[in-house]
């Protein structure tokens, strides 16, 4: 399934029916005063997280949602049916924007979640219902409101833990693939990587979290070169960078640079990327090209106030204290929020 994270959609919520204008008139009874109906009211549009949803595609191809209309009122008191109600489903972690303001309306993060994105319009009441002593005749009955329109954007941002990002071909999809159940394709050139991968790590019985590998950056990428704006969005939600570093087979570059490079883009794309807890991996330890290159990593990280995890995806050399460096950061970031929270409650 190809995967879409952005999508345009106008919806339009159903009118109101009209009320009616009648009269009763039965044997007997010439002049048996107003009984027309309500007009019903019209069908509203929702949007609904599905978690076993991970694509906006479906509504790449059907853009526009239309409510129906409530049905106008009839005489001898009947209301018109009320117009049915349309339920959008989308994937959890969809951002509900409006097009035209740019205000952001809804932020769907639970499975199950639902918001009315387009309130249906009211139905008109019936003459039956302006009828007094005095004025004991009513020719008149309300017109039903109009339901709202609007032009959406929605935009899917993962629900990840962890997210795993670098330069093309560094390892990020094998280190995905070594540490959970994900199968991402994996090849020895660029942008192997066409759409973020997830996977699950489970630690023990009790917990485990979720990893998200991003498509590689380039330089430029928070300006839209490569594939970098299309994804950087995804880990604007995750707890932990897990910043990828390693030799890409077709050159040999400079490793500090390369990290600058990227924490460049991040800080350009938006400056809560750069303040998140990071994670330094060197990737392809088992190259010689790389272990010349190692303590001068880690002595330029230290500078920074940052570890350096060293690991061989190959051959798998380092990945269990990777493991371990993960789950401590993530658990050490979940507590000290948790306290955060509950200060700001008190």
């Amino acid at each position: 399934m190809k995967f879409i994270d952005e999508v345009v959609l106008e919806v339009r919520a159903g009118d109101g029916g009209a009320g009616c204008v009648s009269f009763y008139r039965g044997k007997g009874i010439p002049r048996g005063g107003p009984d027309g109906g309500d007009g019903g009211n019209g069908g509203s549009v929702y949007l609904q997280a599905d978690d076993s949803l991970n694509t906006l595609l479906d509504l790449r191809y059907t853009p526009h949602v239309i409510a129906a209309h409530g049905q106008p009122g009839m005489g001898s008191q009947c209301n018109g049916r009320y117009g049915d109600d349309v339920c959008v489903r989308v994937p959890v972690g969809t951002i509900v924007w409006d097009f035209e303001t740019g205000e952001q309306l809804a932020d769907l993060t639970q499975h199950d979640e639902k918001i009315k994105i387009a309130q249906g319009g009211r139905g008109g009441l019936g003459n039956m219902n302006f009828a007094t002593p005095v004025r004991r005749a009513p020719m008149f009955a309300q017109p039903g409101t109009a339901g709202e329109h609007r032009r959406l954007r929605l935009e899917l941002r993962l629900l990840a833990d962890v997210g795993f990002c670098g330069f093309p071909n560094v390892g990020k999809s094998t280190l995905i693939s070594k540490i959970s159940a994900a199968n991402p394709k994996i090849a020895d050139y660029p942008f192997t990587t066409l759409v973020p991968n997830l996977g699950v790590v489970r630690v023990d019985e009790g917990f485990s979290f979720v990893v998200a590998d991003i498509p590689g950056l380039i330089p430029g990428a928070s300006r839209g070169a490569g594939l970098g704006s299309q994804f950087l969005r995804h880990i604007s939600r995750v707890q932990l960078l897990v910043h990828v570093i390693g030799f890409d087979f077709s050159e040999t570059r400079d490793l500090v640079s390369d990290y600058e490079v990227i924490r460049h883009e991040l800080e350009q794309y938006h400056q809560s990327l750069a303040e998140k807890p990071e994670l330094v991996v060197l990737n392809k330890i088992d190259l010689q090209e790389t272990r010349d290159q190692q303590e001068r990593l880690r002595r330029f990280l230290q500078t920074k106030g940052r570890d350096l995890v060293c690991v061989s995806a190959a051959t798998g050399e380092g990945i269990s204290d990777f493991i371990v460096a993960m789950t401590r950061m993530l658990q050490t970031h979940q507590y000290q929020s948790s306290l955060h929270a509950g200060a700001a409650q008190s």
